[in-house]
C-alpha cells in the first residue's frame, strides 16, 4: 500500500501519555511510511520519568510496525525557558540527527497552528500536518493535575501508576476481609485478599504454621498486589501488609534466626511498598472463629491490636483508625477516601 509520505515525525514530551496522543500517533501512522515518535525529556522537570513514558509509548504501539520512538534531552530548566527559539532550533537539530534522513513530514496539534513555528524549524523539507486537538479533548496537564478526574483519557497501560492503594490492617476478627471486597464493589474497583488465610487454612490452623509460611505470605502478597495494580479501576484496596506478617512472626515463631529472616524480608518488602491511604481497624466488632483465628489473640484482642499499631508507629505509617460496626467503617473509610485521595463513588 502507498504511503502519502515515506518518513514522518510526531513528538512531544508526552508527560503523561494520554488518549489524545494515541489516535494522533495512529493517525499519522496511517500516512507514512516510518514515523518516529519523538519523547523529549528533561531530568529533573517531569511528572513521569522517560523510561515509563517510552515503555507507555511502546506498548500502545506495538501494532504500528512502521512506528520507531527516539528520545531526545533538552536541558531547559523549565518548560518556560524551553518555550525559546534557542531551545526550539537545537531540539530540531537534534531530532533531525536522530532520525538520520530526511524527514517529509512534521506532525503537530493545532494549537501550533498559525504560530510558523514548525514551518521555520522543517519548511520546506518538510511538510507540516496539524491534528485538531479538540477531537480528544483532553491535555496532558489535565492528567497531572489528577488522573482520577480523567479516567477514560488515560490509556490501559498508564493507569497502574495513577492507581490509588488503600491499605486495610488491624487485628483477627476486626472485619478487614469485609471491607476490603464492600469497598471495591463500592469503587467498582480489584482487592487483593489476605494471603495468610489460604495458608493458615492449609497448615491447619496458625499454630500449626511454618517460617517458610510466612515468607510465602510475604512474597505473595506483595505479587498479587502489583497484578491487581494492573487492572484496577482508579484505587486498589488491600487486605493486610508486610508489617502485619512480621506481628505475626512474632507471635507464632519461636527460633531468633527464623524471626530474624522474616524481619529482613518483611522490612525490605515494606520499602519498596507505597500505600496512599491506610486504614487500621479497632476491635470493636464482634470476634468470629472460622476455624483458623487464634484463641489467645481472641482473649486479649486490645493488647495485640496495640502491638500492630507499635509496629506501624516504628516504621513511621500514618493511618486513620475505624472502629463502631461494620456500617460506620463503610462510611468513614469512604470519607477518608474522598478526603485524601479525590476518589468519590461518583463518576
Amino acid at each position: 500500500m502507498n504511503m502519502q509520505y515515506k518518513v514522518g515525525m510526531y513528538g512531544g514530551s508526552f508527560d503523561p501519555l494520554h488518549i489524545g496522543h494515541l489516535h494522533d500517533i495512529i493517525k499519522a501512522a496511517s500516512m507514512c511510511e516510518e514515523l518516529y515518535v519523538v519523547i523529549s525529556w528533561c531530568k529533573g522537570r517531569e511528572s513521569t520519568g522517560k523510561e515509563l513514558r517510552y515503555r507507555w509509548i511502546l506498548n500502545s504501539t506495538r501494532q504500528l510496525s512502521n512506528v520507531k520512538i527516539i528520545l531526545i534531552e533538552d536541558k531547559a530548566v523549565s518548560k518556560e525557558a524551553y518555550n525559546t527559539d534557542c531551545y526550539w532550533e537545537k531540539g530540531a537539530a537534534d531530532i533531525k540527527r536522530a532520525v538520520g534522513k530526511p524527514i517529509d513530514v512534521v506532525f503537530c496539534g493545532d494549537d501550533y497552528k498559525g504560530a510558523d513555528r514548525f514551518e521555520r524549524l522543517y519548511a520546506p523539507a518538510s511538510a507540516v500536518v496539524y491534528f485538531e486537538r479538540k477531537e480528544v479533548p483532553i491535555s496532558s496537564t489535565q492528567i497531572r493535575e489528577w488522573a482520577g478526574e480523567h479516567w477514560d483519557y488515560v490509556p490501559d497501560v498508564c493507569k497502574a501508576y495513577y492507581v490509588r492503594k488503600v491499605l486495610v490492617v488491624g487485628g483477627e476478627s476486626t472485619g478487614k476481609s469485609t471491607l476490603v471486597q464492600n469497598l471495591a464493589a463500592a469503587y467498582r474497583t480489584n482487592f487483593v485478599a489476605e494471603v495468610g488465610r489460604d495458608t493458615c487454612d492449609y497448615a491447619g490452623g496458625e499454630d500449626m504454621l511454618l517460617a517458610e509460611d510466612l515468607y510465602e505470605n510475604l512474597l505473595r502478597q506483595r505479587v498479587h498486589v502489583m497484578d491487581a495494580v494492573k487492572l484496577s479501576n482508579r484505587i486498589l484496596f488491600v487486605d493486610t501488609d508486610a508489617l502485619t506478617t512480621l506481628f505475626y512472626a512474632d507471635f507464632l515463631l519461636t527460633g531468633q534466626e527464623e524471626i530474624a529472616r522474616c524481619r529482613k524480608l518483611a522490612e525490605a518488602i515494606h520499602a519498596i511498598t507505597d500505600w496512599d491511604l491506610v486504614l487500621f481497624l479497632e476491635p470493636t466488632v464482634a470476634f468470629v472463629q472460622d476455624g483458623t483465628r487464634n484463641e489467645t489473640i481472641a482473649a486479649d484482642r486490645e493488647k495485640y491490636s496495640r502491638q500492630i499499631k507499635a509496629l506501624l508507629d516504628r516504621y513511621q505509617v500514618d493511618y486513620h483508625c475505624l472502629d463502631g460496626d461494620y456500617l460506620n467503617r463503610f462510611v468513614k473509610a469512604k470519607e477518608l477516601i474522598k478526603k485524601h485521595l479525590r476518589i468519590d463513588t461518583r463518576w
